[in-house]
Parts: structure tokens; sequence; C-alpha cells
């Protein structure tokens, strides 16, 4: 008996679960593990918020409570099913693509135009061979008529017409 052939397919971890950091050497992050998306916000919030000090400083920790809850917020953030990352850069990949493609991973582009250079021949038609004179080549051709099943069957009466007599 024949076994068929299934279809088999496996996906890593990797492809199952976001890309998170949770550790680094033998530091385990509090709070961990983070996205990506969660690392630059955790990273930018402070920056951010000593720029802009001068602004906020009047609300006291709210802003710094609401970067904190932004951190969380940006979890699982995606766009069109991808983390912004690779949005982002498959964003990128599209704008500063060559605008004719590429093909086998090279630039595609026109070939150089050339030129037909082939020749031919035109003759006047042969002259139209009327239907007895077709069954005399035919019979000395040796009994075998070109052309349709008609005139085949034409060419084996008339054989067979001479036979006779």
């Amino acid at each position: 008996m024949i076994a068929q052939a299934g279809i088999v397919r496996s996906y890593t971890g990797a492809r199952r679960h976001p890309w998170v950091l949770g550790k680094l050497g033998d530091w385990v992050m509090p709070f961990g593990p983070y996205t990506p998306a969660q690392l630059v916000v955790l990273g930018g919030g402070p920056v951010l918020l000593i720029k802009t000090f001068g602004w906020w400083s009047w609300a006291g920790p709210v802003p710094v409570v609401l970067w904190l809850v932004s951190v969380w917020a940006v979890r699982g953030v995606q766009i069109a099913g991808q983390n912004p990352f690779t949005a982002l850069l498959g964003a990128v990949a599209v704008v500063t693509r060559h605008p004719a493609g590429r093909i086998g991973g090279r630039v595609a582009r026109d070939r150089r135009p050339s030129f037909f250079g082939g020749l031919f021949v035109v003759e006047p038609a042969p002259a139209p061979v009327s239907a007895p004179a077709a069954v005399a080549v035919a019979a000395v051709a040796g009994g075998r008529a070109a052309g349709s099943g008609l005139d085949r069957l034409l060419a084996g009466a008339a054989g067979a017409g001479r036979a006779a007599a």
C-alpha cells in the first residue's frame, strides 16, 4: 500500500511568540520581558520628560505616571499585524526601492531594442489542378491520392473501374 504524502508545518518558537527582551546577561529586567516598542517608550520617555520639564512641571507626577502607563499600553501594539519596527522597516523598504523593481535580486532594466532581421519571399500561388487531373496524378503516384478522403475514394473507384474494363 502506498502512503500518501502529508503536509507538515513546523513553526519555531520565535514565530509563535513576539520578540521580547527580559534578560541581559545574568540581570533579569524588572517587570519584564519587554517588546521592542516598550523598550523604545521606556528609554525615550525619560529623555522626552527631561527635555520638556518646563511644560509639564506644574502637573506634578501625572506625566511620569502617564509615561509608565504608556510603557504598559504599547506591549501589544501592531500595525497591519506586524510590530511597529517591522512595519516601519517595510515602509522604508518600499520608499527606497527602485521604481522598476527587482528580478533575481538585481534592478530590473529594460533590454536594449533590437531590430528584426528576418527575410521572407513572396511567390505566386501554384495553378489550381482540376479533379480528374488530380485523380490521374494519384494513379500515377502509386494509387495513393493526396488530399481529402473523398479524393481517395474517387481515386479508388476510378482504379476499380479500370480493373473491371
